[in-house]
């Protein structure tokens, strides 16, 4: 089967970053973009407190049907992805594509490997999520159950999609990656920016773990 062809060579910082020192304008709407969507999520955990406040009996009853060891795993195996990821941009940066070696050998691993592994944990997250969503639903607790109800879905639910957004956009890079004739500055761009969104998932769940599940 043929593959693409795989360019080893380093692509200078100052180029995946902008023009003469300059940074990217795809970087920066990115980040602009990015710093929105944290202050949606600000507006939730603003709501879970304030709602807690006045109804700490129910958040009591409500907490104790969380199952707090199983996602702790699920959050471990999201962590990780952003680890991965990240190994997956370092490789973007060498202008390393795919494989120079067995798939044994992680350390000649390019962008492809790295970010298939980060989708298949992201996957596995979601896969998580859902099963835990099934589980709370049979013991009673639905989005219109009660207000811990609504906001823990909401919360859940709206990181959940951006969750499946990145894994869309892992689907994308690599099939971009099979689909040039050599790997370029603008792949390796889109591969940073994609790091910067899935490391922002990544930050908020931590934030929304420690909140919903951490806090009684």
């Amino acid at each position: 089967m043929s593959t693409t062809p795989v360019v080893t060579s380093q692509i200078p910082a100052s180029r995946l970053h902008g023009i003469e020192g300059r940074p990217s304008m795809v970087t920066v709407g990115t980040v602009v973009w990015l710093s929105s969507d944290l202050m949606f999520f600000a507006g939730l955990f603003a709501a879970y407190f304030t709602v807690r406040s006045v109804t700490p009996d129910l958040w009591m009853l409500e907490t104790a049907k969380l199952n707090i060891p199983f996602s702790t795993v699920n959050t471990i195996i999201l962590v990780l992805s952003s680890v991965t990821c990240q190994m997956g941009v370092f490789a973007a940066e060498r202008g390393k594509a795919g494989r120079s070696g067995s798939l044994l050998q992680f350390k000649q691993w390019g962008l492809r490997e790295w970010f298939a592994i980060s989708y298949l944990m992201g996957a596995i997250f979601i896969a998580g999520q859902a099963t835990e969503y099934a589980e709370l639903v049979s013991e009673g607790m639905s989005i219109s159950s009660s207000p811990y109800g609504s906001l823990f879905y909401l919360a859940t639910g709206f990181h959940g999609l951006h969750v499946i957004g990145g894994l869309v956009a892992f689907l994308l890079i690599i099939g971009r990656t099979f689909m040039a004739r050599r790997f370029t500055h603008e792949l390796a761009i889109s591969a940073i920016v994609v790091s910067y969104y899935w490391h922002f998932v990544d930050i908020v769940w931590v934030g929304l773990f420690a909140t919903i599940y951490m806090i009684k």
